[in-house]
């Protein structure tokens, strides 16, 4: 880890903890749920296996990240968030609000991940008010293409979480490649993407009303300014 900066300030101290390389990545992965060695260094291309050891190790001593063996037939071993590692996802969460304007608009040449649209450019954008406001208690469908795999994300319209199981119909559902749902948070509106035939969406007026404030969608009427670098 960064050798201290021997100061008394939380910033520096996490910096010590945080700070180097790959080691945000790599609780960035964890942050989605429990992952096996192998799925980490798939997920986190270019890093080392080494290195990849070496961070697990550390984030372990630090009491950010547990090792636990699954119970047959599955039989392996997976890392996990502790508790006080998933007080790390609000600092993620914050990371992925800043640097999306700094990314370049997705297309659909961009490697862009199912599971990153669900916890990264919905989950990062919960607006407890506007949940508060509603005072609903439903749920909305994404369903991700990510390369010959489609995954489907249960989103909820009273916390930051997502649903595994549902036992009624999503209030809405919207479909489309994940590159397309990236848009969404780089200027595009929801009806943008669908004019264009890049996302499906159906459910209510009201219902999709209700979801784009809750998950602080870019209104109808409002386009955002995209830095392209």
């Amino acid at each position: 880890m960064p050798g201290s900066y021997g100061q008394f300030c939380p910033i520096a101290r996490s910096l010590e903890i945080l700070g180097d390389r790959w080691t945000l990545l790599v609780l960035r992965d964890l942050s989605m749920g429990r992952r096996r060695f192998t799925d980490l260094r798939a997920s986190l291309t270019g890093i080392p296996p080494n290195v990849l050891s070496q961070r697990l190790k550390r984030l372990t001593e630090a009491g950010l990240v547990r090792s636990e063996e699954l119970p047959p037939p599955a039989a392996r071993n997976v890392y996990a968030l502790t508790t006080r590692g998933r007080d790390v996802i609000p600092i993620l969460q914050t990371l992925v609000r800043f640097g999306m304007p700094e990314l370049p608009k997705a297309g659909p040449d961009d490697d862009v991940r199912a599971d990153t649209v669900a916890h990264g450019l919905f989950l990062a954008w919960f607006d407890r008010a506007a949940a508060r406001e509603h005072r609903v208690d439903e749920h909305y469908d994404l369903v991700v293409h990510d390369g010959d795999v489609t995954r489907t994300y249960h989103l909820t319209s009273s916390r930051p979480g997502l649903r595994r199981e549902v036992h009624e119909p999503a209030a809405v559902t919207v479909e489309g490649p994940a590159w397309a749902f990236a848009r969404l948070r780089q200027g595009d509106t929801l009806d943008d993407l669908v004019a264009d035939g890049h996302l499906t969406v159906s459910g209510s007026a009201a219902g999709r009303a209700r979801f784009a404030a809750i998950y602080a969608l870019i209104p109808t009427e409002t386009r955002a300014t995209t830095v392209t670098r």
